[in-house]
């Protein structure tokens, strides 16, 4: 939790998120990604100053586990001093206990943000799904929680000025508005009507500029028209064309030449012929892709 002290911006942890989109998908499948499509609603996790702090944290802790289909795990949240905005107590289950910073006492507006995060957490902790290392894992449950509904609250919790600063979770603020926006394209979602924090509202359109730009890398038709003189020159000279970047070349045993590139929606890398064009499947995802190879 980034508490007055400098927050880091742009897309560090790029390489992280997107592979932690990829194992979401085929760790739940394209089908149970849908019935994700609703997000966590801003009433929902509403807390104002006059409600009692832990019947109302308990509230919104409940409202989390509905979220995140874990009918039967039960949270008990507490708060005390710490570092970190909060702390997950990752046992057999079905309780679960949560610790969350005394700063939310007086910030209650974020609390949902915060057990956001750590309920995420008690999610894949049941799916089995990690990576590997801390920062790693902490990225991982930030992307999750932002793909499957609840992050835009941690989006909407950063918040900066000349003298103060405030920032939940793992991942840049631009890094936040990156798979908020990957979340809007896949469910024709419009999330920045919940924002209030106006900080929010410009690290969306700087991650929704960067999803944008996904879906027109070559060899996709949408690609504009330098990233495709630039294609056609890898491809005079594949398979050595572009080796590690955002398409590679290739030839089978019998000289057909094939190219590799990442789905814009899950990231998971699409093999097809080079023969002009071509509508490709993506097998993780289901997104149909129009492709000028």
């Amino acid at each position: 939790m980034a508490n007055g002290g400098p927050v880091q911006h742009g897309f560090p942890h790029l390489e992280t998120v997107r592979a932690a989109l990829t194992a979401l998908y085929r760790r739940l499948s394209y089908d149970t990604v849908l019935t994700f499509s609703t997000s966590v609603a801003p009433a929902d996790v509403a807390f104002c100053d006059t409600d009692d702090l832990h019947l109302g944290a308990q509230r919104v802790a409940h409202e989390m586990v509905r979220h995140f289909r874990l009918p039967d795990a039960r949270l008990i949240v507490g708060f005390r001093e710490m570092t970190h905005a909060a702390n997950v107590e990752l046992a057999a289950g079905p309780e679960y206990f949560v610790e969350l910073n005394d700063r939310f006492r007086t910030h209650r507006r974020d609390i949902g943000a915060a057990l956001a995060h750590e309920v995420a957490h008690v999610y894949l902790h049941r799916l089995g799904l990690a990576f590997r290392g801390t920062p790693d894992n902490e990225i991982l449950t930030d992307t999750v929680t932002t793909y499957l509904g609840a992050g835009w609250l941690l989006l909407d919790a950063y918040r900066e000025d000349a003298v103060s600063s405030q920032k939940l979770g793992y991942l840049t603020p631009e890094e936040f508005g990156y798979v908020l926006a990957k979340r809007a394209l896949l469910f024709q979602e419009d999330p920045s009507v919940w924002f209030t924090s106006p900080q929010a509202y410009t690290a969306y359109g700087k991650g929704m500029a960067l999803a944008r730009q996904d879906e027109r890398q070559p060899p996709l038709s949408a690609a504009g028209w330098a990233g495709r003189r630039r294609y056609a020159h890898d491809r005079r000279h594949a398979p050595a064309g572009q080796p590690g970047g955002p398409y590679e070349f290739s030839a089978d045993s019998d000289g057909t030449l094939r190219v590799s590139f990442p789905c814009p929606t899950c990231h998971q890398r699409i093999r097809v012929p080079v023969r002009g064009r071509v509508r490709a499947r993506c097998g993780l995802c289901r997104t149909v892709l129009e492709c000028d190879t």
